[in-house]
């Protein structure tokens, strides 16, 4: 049996082995780029368009992109939902934002491409906003029925105008760029080089169009995320190193190292139940892949995971009710397990 020491150490291993391979080219640049997203982008501008009075087209694409734009996390989103929801958004794009949210988080996205390979950073990415667009529309097509268009509250959605897009193109660009070179294969000193260019014209864009207010809030945003997630994230790394060591290796094998329909909806089920803080789903899916986990299976608790959680359930049913969270809950189960029996499948 092994030692506690021998179980620690794992964790602390693991741990290291993430601190020296993903913090200073991944997660720090992402944090900055999710602080922007808070400090710069206006919310009012992108919350009004969950209106009665949108486009259906617009508020369900708008709604099945928010998390990236609102950069919420699993904590926030249901505020917010209740609050689109009872002003009158209608329940399938409030739907498409409820699951979307937490799925598509940026740093969650960035993150399990850096760790697990593209194919199911790019699956997942894709999963959680095509799923949270089909979720919405059946939701709708269930439950709503034609009811008399409620008053929009304009202050609800009404909020200030969100800068000229060049001006957002340039700085989230500028940022987006220096994470991908920080995480490219490419020779250090060319690596440097670029990085420091794009610092450099990073610069010129804050001191240009930004004044000493916004930097600052940026910076305040930024450092909030810091604060939030990564002490958690480092907790959750820890504990997927301890994972490793005391789970047995053809457990996971056998549970769910097949890409077959029971491990995709064991995996779903699990994920469903479970509560993940931000980001520690990462870490710990990961672990499960080094202990024989297929690549199915994990896509289909990356899923579900990120959206649903038990606490998440007793939230939703008081905003919509039992029957609705009920088939809510059915509806990211069943696709996740498919989605994640197709992924296998394609990958394997």
């Amino acid at each position: 049996m092994m030692s506690l020491n021998a179980i620690l150490m794992s964790g602390v291993n693991e741990l290291l082995e993430y601190l020296s391979a993903h913090v200073l080219t991944c997660l720090i640049p992402a944090f900055f780029i999710a602080g922007g997203i808070a400090a710069v982008l206006a919310t009012g501008a992108v919350l009004k368009y969950f209106g009665p009075r949108a486009p259906k087209h617009l508020a369900y694409g708008v709604a099945s992109v928010s998390g990236a734009i609102l950069a919420v996390c699993s904590c926030t989103i249901l505020p917010l939902f209740a609050g689109i929801h009872r002003k009158g958004a209608g329940l399938g794009p409030a739907v498409t934002f409820l699951f979307s949210g937490p799925a598509i988080n940026i740093l969650a996205i960035v993150l399990t491409a850096r760790k697990m390979g593209w194919e199911l950073g790019l699956a997942r990415a894709v999963g959680a906003i095509s799923f949270s667009i089909i979720i919405g529309l059946l939701m709708a097509l269930i439950f709503e029925r034609k009811r008399q268009e409620q008053a929009e509250d304009d202050g609800m959605f009404a909020g200030e105008e969100s800068r000229p897009a060049w001006q957002l193109l340039a700085f989230f660009g500028t940022l987006v760029a220096i994470l991908l070179f920080g995480t490219a294969a490419i020779p250090f000193w060319s690596k440097v080089a670029i990085i420091f260019s794009l610092l450099s014209f990073l610069a010129v864009v804050l001191t240009q169009w930004y004044d000493g207010e916004d930097v600052r809030t940026w910076l305040s945003e930024t450092w909030k995320f810091v604060k939030q997630i990564f002490p958690v994230l480092l907790a959750g790394v820890f504990i997927a190193g301890i994972l490793k060591a005391i789970i047995p290796q053809h457990w996971i094998q056998t549970a769910v190292g097949q890409n077959s329909l029971a491990a995709n909806l064991l995996a779903s089920v699990f994920g469903a139940l479970m509560y993940f803080s931000t980001l520690t789903e990462v870490p710990i899916v990961k672990a499960l892949l080094d202990m024989g986990m297929n690549k199915g299976p994990a896509l289909a608790l990356l899923l579900a995971g990120p959206s649903l959680s038990l606490p998440n359930m007793l939230v939703i049913g008081r905003v919509m009710g039992v029957a609705r969270t009920a088939v809510y809950v059915l509806l990211v189960v069943v696709l996740s397990t498919l989605t994640g029996l197709f992924f296998g499948y394609l990958v394997g």
